[in-house]
């Protein structure tokens, strides 16, 4: 998506790369826990003492995101994104042809 940083959701796709389950395959999204600063994923799981299995909170600036559930408000961001990069490209220092031309 070209994009360094985006808000996360349920439902994403996302790949943890920092801590005990860094590496594993792709997971969905389960729960934003946004006042803990956690997510849950979807095969990311321990066992408990008695048997049950449970969601291992993780931190989102830990996982990666491979795949945006997109949806109109999310696609607008994108382009203003896109868009900004656009006018960061154009702007910029003066090279010393442009200056030599500007001065003709």
């Amino acid at each position: 998506y070209n994009v360094r940083s985006m808000p996360i959701r349920k439902d994403d796709e996302v790949q943890v790369v920092r801590g005990h389950y860094k590496g594993q395959q792709i997971g969905k999204v389960v729960q934003v826990y946004r006042k803990k600063y956690v997510i849950y994923i979807e095969r990311v799981q321990r066992e408990k003492a008695n048997g049950t299995t449970v969601h291992v909170g993780i931190h989102p600036s830990k996982v990666v995101i491979t795949r945006l559930k997109l949806d109109k408000d999310r696609k607008k961001i994108l382009e203003r994104k896109a868009k900004s990069r656009q006018v960061g490209k154009e702007k910029g220092k003066y090279k010393e042809e442009t200056i030599e031309k500007m001065q003709e």
